[in-house]
């Protein structure tokens, strides 16, 4: 595996397209200006060596020289620690845990259903589009209070919450009126010169439904 690595010499990262994982992963390269070769694949065009590097088969694969990483999470906290500026987390341990806590509800209650959307059973991907509009609604008003997520500062947890805002047209989502604090809070997410930057195709043209 490390043989593998050590040939690179930039930062590379192996991404598809539409995931929103990847997306956000992409978010926070893009935040830190990181200087990265940022590779989009799909299960059809797998170079052989992600299959060397990566031992679960899944595309998004970081590779930092001798450093290979293929969890969303670990991917963004080394990233946020190896390019400290602008910090993307707390610095004291409370605050840094209650980040962390966050990004994990964000996963669980939102996330976790986004494969359902597109599944063959059409009643199992009507109650995972309900889930996620019900959650997302549920969490709306907080963002009358704040400008990002539970914070006056952004974060990761935003850096995973901008992909699926993104895609709430493609999965078929409008908010109720009482979401109106999530959208404005969205479109404060979009203007982010990094959220551009870090677009690829495909989400340009979500970006442009969305606007």
């Amino acid at each position: 595996m490390a043989s593998v690595a050590n040939r690179r010499s930039l930062m590379v990262l192996y991404s598809d397209s539409i995931s929103p994982i990847g997306h956000a992963v992409r978010i926070v390269l893009a935040e830190k200006d990181v200087n990265v070769e940022i590779n989009f694949i799909d299960d059809d065009n797998r170079p052989e060596e992600l299959n060397e590097l990566n031992p679960y088969n899944s595309i998004l694969t970081l590779i930092d020289r001798d450093l290979v990483l293929y969890d969303a999470h670990i991917i963004m906290e080394y990233l946020d620690e190896r390019f400290p500026h602008p910090p993307l987390m707390p610095v004291d341990p409370v605050n840094r845990a209650s980040n962390r806590q966050l990004r994990y509800r964000v996963m669980r209650d939102l996330y976790s259903v986004v494969a359902e959307l597109d599944s063959d059973n059409e009643i199992a991907a009507a109650n995972a589009k309900k889930v996620l509009r019900d959650n997302l609604t549920s969490i709306a008003p907080a963002f009358a209070q704040m400008p990002y997520f539970m914070s006056e500062e952004y974060s990761l947890v935003d850096c995973c919450m901008a992909p699926l805002m993104l895609r709430l047209n493609e999965y078929g989502i409008k908010l109720p009126m009482s979401g109106k604090p999530l959208q404005q809070y969205a479109d404060r997410l979009f203007e982010r010169e990094a959220f551009k930057t870090s677009l690829s195709g495909i989400e340009s043209e979500y970006n442009d439904n969305a606007a």
